[in-house]
């Protein structure tokens, strides 16, 4: 049974109401950080060492390659290392180190590296900047959370196809909007886009998205997804200014 984002409205309202249960709440999610950090910590130092070996007995004993599921051995490894490392994201995801900076030279910043990144595929990316103020906001934070919302576009599309992205000022905050023309996602899918651990992608963890908008509710802003299977998805953002 999962935690919907209406539940977590009504939670959120009952916590701005009661001062007592809304710091009991936070001693219980602080305690539950924790708790994930120390398991988190403690898989990764032996799988470290698990995978060590495995990669000293590859370089010495070179016919390993070979063997029947050696590569399907190597291939969980590295999953569940990239388990890890995203859940450690997502554990982290609402931790944030606030400054003040111009909104319009970070997402230069953004849609230049992303642009480079797909220079040699048969994706289009283009990009529209309005005229965009100061935020204050974590800009690690926000860059992982726009990073990967593009990337998903990215593997979203087979083949051909594009993403475009705007930022604009408007409505007493900024919208950023990233649609693409990918495979598109049903009802089922959008339903339970941002809850932990569901994916429908192959190799895929289930958190990406979470993260996103963990990283976005910590900036009090908002996100929210439009999709048609077959021709696409926008996602919409709003940041506070």
């Amino acid at each position: 049974m999962s935690f919907t984002p209406d539940d977590m409205k009504k939670l959120q309202d009952f916590l701005n109401q009661n001062d007592e249960a809304s710091a009991l709440f936070r001693k219980l999610l602080e305690a539950h950080k924790f708790e994930l950090h120390k398991i988190c910590h403690e898989i990764r130092n032996p799988l470290t060492l698990v995978s060590s070996t495995l990669q000293l007995i590859e370089t010495q004993h070179p016919e390993t390659k070979s063997f029947a599921h050696w590569n399907t051995l190597c291939e969980d490894l590295s999953y569940i290392e990239s388990l890890l490392a995203e859940l450690s994201q997502y554990n982290n995801s609402s931790a944030m180190t606030m400054e003040r900076f111009s909104f319009r030279s970070f997402m230069e910043r953004l849609v230049l590296s992303f642009a480079a990144s797909t220079e040699n595929s048969a994706i289009e990316f283009t990009s529209r900047l309005g005229n965009l103020p100061e935020i204050t906001g974590d800009q690690t934070k926000l860059r992982q959370a726009f990073l990967n919302l593009l990337r998903n576009a990215e593997q979203s599309i087979e083949g051909s196809g594009s993403i475009f992205l705007s930022a604009d000022a408007k409505d007493g905050g900024i919208v950023v909007e990233i649609r693409d023309t990918g495979c598109g996602m049903n009802s089922e899918v959008l339903e339970t886009a941002f809850t932990p651990f569901v994916t429908y992608k192959s190799g895929g963890t289930g958190l990406g998205l979470p993260v996103v908008q963990n990283i976005i509710t910590a900036h009090h802003g908002r996100l929210s997804v439009e999709s048609t299977v077959g021709s696409g998805t926008v996602f919409f953002i709003f940041l506070p200014i």
